[in-house]
């Protein structure tokens, strides 16, 4: 049982597969159509990240860390740059898509294949979902901009608007901000039958709606629409910055670090969340023209692209108003606002609108790839592998993707699961790292992307014993004071960094991946201990999965009983 939960899937035998198109008739009507370049890879990462990061959550980042919210911006690119050179390596290695799945398949064997599959599927899951939230805020706000009002109850969820109707009747006037009257709004004019009442958040339904039909008839249809909104967007982000500059006034950037290191770090999940879009783009790889060239070469020039925007994006805010002022949803509109010139809010609400929307499509369209990759090893139901014969694209799975995105969009309040969304993509990531550590070394191929070698012996236990002395009054104090044990994600941290300095010392590991696989643990820890709950309850409920579904159907393991 031990061996067989984690019996491996070679990089031939996946290749193999992906060659013959698989057997089954659930899917041998079609491979999906390789349709991708470079540059389509490269302006598909840039849409997935230049989004609500820019448009929304820099405005609390900021607001906690001060102009020095730049720095998070270069440490979170240098995780995700480590990140992207291990992906870049396995997506050279094992063109299909799946992404990380996949790539857990080759490396660490079944097991942990399902648990990193499983946990993709709720970072793209709550992901989407509270972009369509957040989608929905930006058009009902770009609405009111030319006069057009839409009911209160038919732009927000359900549970907002009861509990801004029981606080409104407890008269508790201190917590009654615009936005609960608002919502208390909504409860009172809302249509119903007794006391339930009728309340959506029908734009949010509406864009699930249109993104997933896109999704669905074509990679180039879906190529041609993020295109467009990318070029939209980036125009609009670099006239931000250009007319932004005039305005800047130094004076602003003083103090650097109001709040400290400790205050720039608060604002990890929300920046990190803007950065999680660029391994969507490895699950294309089946339809990337050559994806051992251009799958690297996308995944890196996105997000050097989308670092620098978001540094300029951060020196500019912080330099034309007050960080204290920036704890808003629209801090671009705001700070245009705020210096008088309104017409460029406008067109900044136009933007995000366009910008969110171009972050649904591409989690829309990375979230059935992998569960078409699960599906094609039986861990998940044939019928998710299914690729429609006129369309070219998973056709079951990306309906299924819709209706799981749609449906709790129309009726949760979900604009706070950041973290959530952010320890499974660093989840992934730490996994990709330390899949790559267990690759055998390949001889250099010209036109194929080779991650650099070197030797981490002496390197890596060098930054542990200064990490060690420049942290070592934080780490005695992780062991005394109160709720020691909401601190165990950092025990864990200290424990793998130990554990990795020792092993890279004696197998003499690449450093890249050692560095790339402790960056992105350090954040994983920096996240709140609530979000840490609620992952591993995910993680059990799929692992109860596994045992009752795919383990019994893997096909890999009917394979070896059958040999047996």
């Amino acid at each position: 049982m031990s061996k067989s939960i984690f019996r491996r899937k070679s990089v031939d035998r996946i290749m193999a597969d992906v060659a013959s198109g698989f057997s089954d008739s659930e899917h041998s009507g079609s491979h999906l159509e390789k349709a991708l370049t470079t540059k389509d890879l490269t302006l598909m990462g840039i849409a997935a990240v230049v989004g609500a990061g820019i448009f929304s959550t820099i405005g609390e980042a900021s607001f906690n860390g001060g102009p020095g919210v730049t720095i998070l911006f270069v440490l979170t690119a240098i995780t995700c740059g480590f990140s992207a050179l291990c992906y870049a390596e396995f997506a050279s290695r094992i063109p299909v898509a799946g992404s990380a799945y996949t790539y857990a398949y080759a490396s660490f064997g079944e097991l942990i294949a399902w648990i990193i599959g499983w946990d993709l599927l709720m970072e793209y899951a709550i992901g989407n979902i509270a972009v369509a939230i957040s989608w929905s805020e930006y058009f009902v706000n770009l609405l009111e901009g030319f006069h057009i009002h839409m009911p209160a109850y038919l732009t927000m969820d359900y549970f907002s608007a009861f509990k801004a109707h029981e606080l409104v009747i407890s008269g508790n006037t201190a917590e009654i901000t615009d936005r609960v009257k608002l919502a208390a709004s909504a409860w009172a004019n809302a249509p119903g039958v007794g006391s339930f009442k009728l309340i959506a958040n029908i734009p949010a339904l509406a864009i699930v709606v249109v993104i997933t039909y896109l999704v669905y008839i074509g990679i180039r249809e879906t190529k041609r629409a993020t295109n467009a909104m990318v070029y939209l967007k980036i125009a609009v982000v670099i006239a931000v910055i250009a007319i932004g500059f005039f305005y800047v006034t130094p004076a602003n950037w003083h103090p650097f670090l109001p709040n400290g290191f400790g205050g720039v770090m608060k604002g990890v999940s929300g920046v990190f969340f803007a950065y999680i879009g660029f391994d969507a783009i490895s699950t294309t790889a089946e339809e990337c023209q050559n994806p051992q060239r251009d799958l690297p070469k996308g995944m890196i020039y996105s997000l050097i692209i989308c670092t620098v925007l978001y540094i300029l994006i951060a020196l500019v805010l912080t330099g034309m108003v007050n960080y204290k002022d920036l704890q808003v949803g629209d801090p671009l509109a705001f700070v245009f606002n705020k210096v008088g010139l309104k017409g460029i809010s406008y067109v900044i609400s136009i933007s995000a609108v366009v910008a969110t929307a171009s972050v649904l499509l591409i989690f829309q369209l990375g979230q059935p790839r992998i569960w078409m990759s699960m599906s094609r090893d039986g861990l998940l139901p044939k019928a998710f592998s299914r690729i429609h014969p006129k369309f070219h694209t998973p056709s079951f799975a990306t309906i299924v993707t819709g209706f799981v995105v749609a449906i709790p969009a129309l009726f949760l309040n979900l604009t706070e699961v950041t973290n959530l969304t952010s320890i499974g993509t660093l989840f992934a990531f730490v996994l990709v790292c330390g899949g790559v550590l267990l690759l055998p070394r390949e001889a250099t191929v010209k036109g194929k992307f080779q991650l650099p070698y070197i030797n981490s012996q002496f390197i890596a236990p060098v930054l542990f014993i200064v990490a060690v002395f420049i942290f070592r009054n934080q780490i005695v104090n992780l062991f005394s004071g109160e709720n020691v044990h909401q601190r165990f994600p950092y025990f864990l941290f200290i424990l793998l960094s130990t554990s990795l300095t020792v092993a890279a010392f004696i197998k003499k590991l690449s450093l890249i991946p050692v560095l790339g696989l402790l960056s992105c643990f350090y954040l994983m820890a920096e996240l709140e201990y609530e979000s840490w709950i609620r992952f591993l309850i995910w993680l059990i409920i799929g692992l109860v999965i596994y045992f009752f579904y795919g383990y019994r159907n893997s096909i890999i393991g009917k394979e070896q009983k059958t040999k047996a």
